[in-house]
């Protein structure tokens, strides 16, 4: 998925050749593989964390050429398809729903359908998004693996004054089509306020906004640029890392993707880890396990990467304390 115009990760179906199972990534929702433009899109995804859904099905002893069929839907970063999306794959009476998306398409396949099973990767709390009753015990037909990066809020700002000592005032980069981003707000403020810091927020809902955003913040005075962990973002990551070499704003991100890309930091679970067990769950699925039966799956390890040759094109200093936390320092 290089360069700036790309579009959103595809959400993908795997299919048992008698049936079926969706599998679906960001901002989109699921479809024929039959079909070439979607093939195009797959091939962009799947080499980067996509490709783990499948490693993980053939974990579970499923594999594309052989035993299950894989088909592509997209939403191209515009949530309100995700409905009529979803819709389409429970006409097709899939065997499995993989939501890769994110809070919207969990959201929608849950909406879609009460029988079909669902599993999810969300980068939030599932509880307080609406889409399973506790984690230990998620009910109904979903379930899924989540990365938690609302609960390191708190850290990154920790991050940000260690690294940028003298930044008082931090900004947040944040969809406001997101589902999440209220909660986000309501965190990131309350964060802000206990490390006595002031946070400002700056939004962008499409590719066109993102330009203004960052100006935006250069205008603001924000001394760095924390970056929401949402599909438009992710989708278009080397335009953002772009958009802050341009405007020379410190950013920190909630995935490893950002930092190899050119962004200065990132601190969160890791993603590919977390799209392998999308693809082992479904495997557990197709065998016959039931989503109740599954609980939510939490992250067990968290990551700082720090991109020092970005760090450096800053003029920024990053503390040998710093470095030596680091999981990875990209060079």
């Amino acid at each position: 998925m290089d360069g700036v115009s790309k579009k959103a990760p595809p959400i993908f179906r795997c299919a048992r050749r008698r049936g079926g199972v969706a599998a679906g990534g960001a901002s989109t929702a699921f479809g024929h593989a039959d079909n070439r433009v979607a093939r195009q899109y797959v091939t962009r995804w799947v080499v980067g964390s996509g490709r783990r859904i499948p490693q993980g099905l053939e974990d579970q002893g499923f594999l594309e050429s052989r035993n299950i069929r894989i088909e592509y839907r997209w939403a191209d970063n515009r949530n309100e398809r995700l409905p009529q999306l979803a819709a389409d794959l429970v006409r097709l009476r899939v065997k499995v729903i993989v939501a890769g998306g994110g809070t919207p398409a969990a959201r929608a396949a849950k909406a879609s359908t009460a029988t079909i099973p669902i599993v999810f990767t969300n980068a939030s709390d599932p509880v307080r998004a609406g889409l399973v009753d506790g984690l230990s015990r998620p009910g109904g037909n979903i379930t899924g693996i989540v990365g938690f990066t609302d609960l390191l809020i708190a850290k990154r700002l920790e991050l940000v004054m260690d690294l940028l000592p003298g930044t008082t005032v931090v900004g947040a980069l944040l969809n406001p089509s997101n589902p999440n981003s209220p909660l986000r707000i309501r965190d990131l403020r309350e964060a802000a306020e206990a490390t006595g810091q002031e946070i400002r927020f700056i939004h962008a809902a499409s590719t066109d906004e993102l330009e203004r955003a960052f100006a935006a913040a250069v205008e603001q005075r924000i001394g760095a640029l924390i970056i929401q962990n949402d599909t438009l973002f992710i989708s278009q990551r080397d335009m953002v890392v772009q958009l802050a070499d341009r405007h020379r704003m410190p950013t920190i991100h909630e995935t490893r993707e950002y930092a190899a890309a050119g962004g200065l930091m990132s601190y969160g679970a890791s993603v590919a880890d977390r799209y392998r067990m999308l693809g082992v769950y479904a495997g557990r699925v197709l065998k016959g396990e039931r989503p109740a039966d599954l609980p939510v799956l939490l992250p067990t390890k968290f990551e700082l990467i720090i991109n020092l040759k970005t760090a450096k094109a800053l003029g920024i200093d990053v503390p040998p304390t710093l470095l030596a936390r680091a999981d990875e320092v990209i060079e």
